[in-house]
């Protein structure tokens, strides 16, 4: 999953911004995680790499023949002066005691984030940027998130993304494949989304729906 974030400061004078991604680690089939998530939590293993603004994640395998995933998620600041980046893995920390993800404790302040990595109770990908940003100028930050089967996969996308011409390349084909496949189907893009919505209803229990 590729997304793009483009902020603008139309201020006369230079702004500070703050931006978080936030993502819970699951690498388990849904059924298992909805099963027992907190034991299958016990078996993700989270790693900063922090040259690459990156975060690496792996689940430990139970057992000889059982598969070994791996994950990654990175932000990537362009066009910006950009601080440090700063990571959590630990959702405990994120969140914070008693709080949810409508008001976590993350967010109370713009400082760095702790940087806990390891094995973790409660897997998450955060990353934060603070950015400094000219009066009048734009600046651009790539969220890719993927998985692969091996280590060696997953560390060769997070290089490949760093580049932001793999980005534009990737939203390129995916606007063309898209619109092959609606020519196909002989159908309209507003059709698409409405598709969409009703598969996400089938697929994932909608609460207003019933």
């Amino acid at each position: 999953e590729v997304r793009r974030v483009r902020l603008t400061n139309r201020s006369r004078v230079a702004r500070a911004i703050c931006l978080t991604s936030y993502a819970e680690v699951v690498l388990a089939p849904p059924a298992a995680d909805a099963l027992h998530p907190a034991f299958s939590n016990l078996f993700v293993h989270t790693q900063v790499l922090a040259d690459r603004h990156a975060i690496v994640c792996n689940r430990r395998p139970r057992s000889l023949d059982e598969p070994v995933p791996w994950m990654f998620h990175l932000a990537t600041p362009h066009g910006a002066n950009a601080s440090d980046a700063s990571f959590e893995t630990d959702r405990m920390r994120f969140v914070g005691r008693g709080r949810t993800l409508a008001s976590p404790a993350a967010l109370d302040a713009g400082g760095a984030l702790s940087g806990t990595e390891g094995d973790v109770l409660d897997p998450v990908a955060a990353i934060r940027h603070r950015m400094l940003v000219p009066a009048g100028e734009t600046v651009t930050l790539d969220f890719v998130t993927g998985a692969a089967a091996t280590q060696e996969a997953v560390r060769a996308m997070v290089d490949k993304y760093q580049d932001r011409a793999m980005v534009d390349r990737v939203f390129e084909l995916a606007w063309t494949h898209s619109q092959v496949v609606l020519r196909q189907l002989n159908a309209t893009e507003a059709d698409s989304q409405l598709y969409a919505r009703l598969a996400s209803s089938v697929i994932y229990a909608n609460a207003s729906l019933r």
